[in-house]
């Protein structure tokens, strides 16, 4: 809703852009959510500006005025379904059963997802093996021939990446996760649940991570699970007019979003073999609504996800055939198997607590970096007049950026020289054959395992002999190629991998990470679809294993055979410390992080560690910026309502809520309509109005009373259906308790945008022209919504935010004591920086007298 002051008459199809931060039309059908290049004209904040990107998640983002208009682009939907005639007489019409298709729906979505999870990996393997295959063969003919065929390779594949991504589908860039989170809070986006969206997704993937880009495939593949979840349980598309009239059952607002969110955590489970974790991660995460019976089915479907992946991995690398088919095996099914006989230590948690603050720290470091590039990026294309020279550059932007990896990654690696297999030499034993390898793990001794283990680029070929009773071996590897000239993935194996205390040396892991992180910060954001999970791993896995080499080096050698209470002290145990402290400082993650940590380990002896890395990394974060979702939700605009609200005055004084009522943030007066409407009066409040829905009220003996709501595209489709018009303002008694049949069904009017939008005004536009028409009514009792809510403008706005969160509401109407309209509170007058503005100054409820406007008469 807005206020009636200052509102334009729009004489167009197009969009109203007010300035008083309310809610508004929105023809989805003329703007393209990721063309956001207009918002760098009123970005002029400085570097460190607090309220941008630097800003403690204690503290709301500030919006400037360009920002603000963009917020107002975005509508936002109801969870649950309007509880009017039209819904009950299509809830009739449904079959009657108990769960049971809900069940096998969910086992449909779980296996879908499993499926695609399975052939994104596959693909994957096969286009990134290849290519270090081959770059390991060129580089005996000379750096300069594998740099040259690495990079011709990889472009191969990232050009049609990139190219589908900003000419065809620009919703399928990036991870896709800020606009699932956005949607499932309640804010329509528009493409992210479109099966040309699916595709590009897919195959901008495949290729994006498959040609080495410092990127991983886990964030698309969420996203790509909650595509599959609404586009199953809905059964239709717009986009190659499928519209089946079975499967009907579930195309209400409330199934739509359940099955979404027990995609995304169906897509989580497929990428990591972790289905606690992806059930977790939905829920801690992506969804703002839940339930206990939602946890069971998405629990269901994470178990099908991850058992159909698993399954056909089993057998097959690269859709190589490796035999063995249903043979769930550790190291295949494991995404980072780590073999640990180590056991926890009370000193373990000192360089836990070290780890858990560098992850705070340059977890937020890198949010901060990736806005700031993201911010330069706008801003350098804002000043491009051309679209086709503006979409050349957004291709070219990853080209650079793998043309830096990939010299990087065949080129640096020849700074340093090669490092001879050897283990602890502690012992009778030969150096090159005892159990607890210090460089190597060791079954890379035994081929066909030497070159998956470690690279040796150029290094000498060396071999294996018997000498006596052992093996004994004059191998050498080159330890920077062993983490850049290998998938990222493998790299991170090498990181976790226990018992090798000299595989790495400080210097070659502070070189990596800092190569590393600058590029994996600068790819997150390019026009391709890709995710950031690997590299946080990457990432935290490098520092982490500097801290436990730095500690080797202070400390010494301890293997847990013969020194078990100082075992602990070993680098790759300190790598996955590091690994859960940098994800959980980019992403704040807790519950699920820790879960997915474990699950994708194997490892539960270190759950301890690794769960107060993870809350010590949030708490470093926190004060530092927001997480990196939340930040691209505010970078992009996108309406968002926390579980919690924080309100601070000018004074920088945290409000208490409590102290507030609904009133201070409701707006008046508001449009109200009756049940028995005039045409011509429906046309021009839609016309001359930018609300997005109107209270319904009716006549008694104390004046017109709240009677129910009806939307704005609710009204708009019964515009389009002149069958239904009436010559007479007459109502027919009780529809409701009546329960008759509506005229026109529930799918008919209820939809979730206008597919043509400037006809559907147009023709609204010749209605109100013709007098004719104009002069007709329309019943909108078997229409309206009866359910909806409403509070009293006394009512807590704290409580007021809480109700309106939790049941994800659209549109929140406000009466006073004889049920009169006062009022109407929508989504953005709840998010964070519109209350502070709002209650900035104003008086304690308690302590004054409610001075509440009458409602607009109809």
């Amino acid at each position: 809703m807005v206020e009636q002051t200052g509102i334009a008459v729009p004489n167009s199809a197009s969009n109203v852009i007010l300035e008083n931060g309310r809610e508004k039309i929105f023809h989805y059908a003329d703007y393209d959510v990721t063309d956001d290049t207009h918002l760098a004209d009123g970005d002029d904040s400085g570097f460190f500006s607090v309220g941008r990107e630097y800003e403690s998640a204690y503290v709301n983002h500030k919006y400037n005025e360009k920002e603000r208009e963009e917020l107002l682009k975005y509508d936002s939907l109801d969870y649950l379904p309007p509880w009017s005639v039209a819904y009950k007489s299509w809830i009739r019409k449904q079959p009657k059963r108990l769960d049971w298709d809900r069940w096998i729906m969910m086992g449909l979505i779980g296996f879908s997802v499993g499926i695609v999870g399975f052939l994104l990996h596959q693909f994957i393997d096969l286009i990134s093996d290849t290519k270090w295959s081959y770059s390991t063969k060129y580089l005996q003919q000379g750096l300069g021939v594998a740099w040259i065929f690495s990079l011709g390779y990889s472009l191969i594949f990232l050009i049609p990446a990139t190219a589908l991504v900003v000419w065809y589908r620009p919703s399928a860039g990036g991870s896709g996760i800020p606009e699932l989170i956005g949607f499932l809070n309640g804010t329509i986006i528009r493409h992210i649940f479109n099966i040309r969206t699916m595709v590009v997704k897919f195959v901008s993937c495949v290729f994006s991570v498959g040609s080495g880009m410092p990127v991983g495939p886990e964030g698309p593949m969420i996203h790509l699970g909650g595509l599959i979840g609404a586009g199953l349980s809905q059964f239709k598309s717009d986009s190659l007019g499928i519209n089946p009239n079975y499967f009907q059952r579930f195309r209400n607002s409330e199934d739509r979003r359940n099955f979404i969110s027990a995609g995304a955590a169906a897509g989580v489970s497929s990428a990591f073999g972790a289905p606690v974790g992806g059930l977790l991660f939905s829920m801690e995460e992506v969804s703002s609504f839940w339930n206990m019976k939602l946890s069971w089915q998405t629990f269901f479907c994470c178990m099908i996800s991850t058992f159909t992946t698993d399954l056909f991995n089993s057998a097959f690398k690269g859709f190589q055939y490796q035999g063995y088919f249903g043979l769930f095996r550790a190291e295949t099914n494991i995404m980072f198997q780590v073999d640990s006989n180590l056991e926890t230590n009370i000193l373990t948690f000192i360089p836990t607590a070290v780890l858990g603050i560098l992850g705070g720290v340059l977890g937020a470091l890198f949010t901060f970096l990736n806005l700031k590039i993201a911010r330069m990026r706008r801003k350098i294309l804002s000043e491009i007049q051309s679209e086709n020279v503006k979409k050349f550059l957004r291709m070219l932007e990853p080209c650079v950026i793998l043309i830096l990896t990939v010299t990087v990654s065949v080129l640096l690696p020849a700074a340093f020289g090669c490092t001879d297999y050897q283990c602890n030499g502690n012992s009778d034993v030969p150096l090159n054959d005892r159990k607890e390898c210090l460089t190597v793990e060791q079954d890379a001794f035994r081929p066909p395992r030497t070159e998956d283990t470690v690279k040796r680029y150029t290094c000498p070929e060396g071999a294996v002999w018997n000498s006596g009773e052992y093996s004994v071996n004059n191998k050498s590897y080159n330890q920077a190629a062993t983490l850049f000239f290998v998938t990222g993935e493998q790299a991170i194996k090498h990181l976790f991998s226990n018992g090798t205390h000299k595989e790495f040396d400080v210097t070659v892991l502070i070189v990596v990470l800092v190569f590393y992180y600058l590029l994996a910060c600068w790819a997150a954001g390019t026009a391709i679809s890709s995710g950031l999970v690997v590299p946080m791993l990457f990432i935290g896995g490098l520092y982490g294993r500097i801290i436990g080499q730095a500690m080797v080096d202070w400390f010494g050698v301890h293997v847990p055979i013969e020194e078990p209470y100082w075992a602990w002290i070993d680098p790759g145990a300190m790598a996955l410390i590091g690994a859960a402290s940098f994800f959980g400082g980019v992403s704040r993650l807790t519950m699920s992080l820790t879960v997915i940590m474990v699950e994708i380990t194997n490892d539960i002896s270190f759950l301890l560690p690794i769960m107060s890395a993870v809350m010590i990394s949030k708490w470093v974060g926190d004060f530092i910026t927001h997480p990196l979702y939340h930040s691209l939700l505010e970078f992009k605009c996108i309406p968002f309502l926390d579980s919690e609200p924080v309100v601070y005055s000018e004074g920088k004084k945290l409000l208490n809520l409590e102290l507030f009522s609904a009133a201070d943030v409701m707006t008046t007066p508001v449009e109200v309509v009756n049940p028995c409407e005039n045409i011509g009066r429906v046309c021009d409040l839609l016309l001359s109005t930018t609300h997005g829905g109107f209270p319904v009220v009716k006549d008694t003996s104390s004046g017109k009373v709240m009677h129910g709501i009806i939307t704005r595209l609710e009204l708009c489709m019964l515009m389009q259906n002149q069958e239904i018009f009436q010559d007479s303002p007459e109502i027919a008694e009780d529809v409701f308790k009546k329960e008759e049949v509506s005229k026109l069904d529930y799918q008919t009017i209820h939809v979730d945008r206008l597919i043509k939008s400037k006809a559907v005004y147009s023709k609204i536009r010749k209605l109100r022209e013709d007098q004719c028409m104009s002069s007709k009514y329309i019943d909108l009792n078997s229409y309206l919504n009866r359910s909806c809510v409403t509070l009293p403008h006394t009512f807590s706005l704290h409580r007021t935010y809480i109700i309106f969160r939790t049941l994800g509401l659209r549109h929140l109407p406000v009466v006073d004591e004889q049920n009169h309209v006062v009022g109407i509170i929508t989504r953005k007058d709840l998010m964070g920086f519109r209350l502070e503005e709002k209650l900035h100054n104003k008086p304690i409820s308690s302590n004054r007298h409610l001075n509440i406007p009458k409602e607009t008469e109809a």
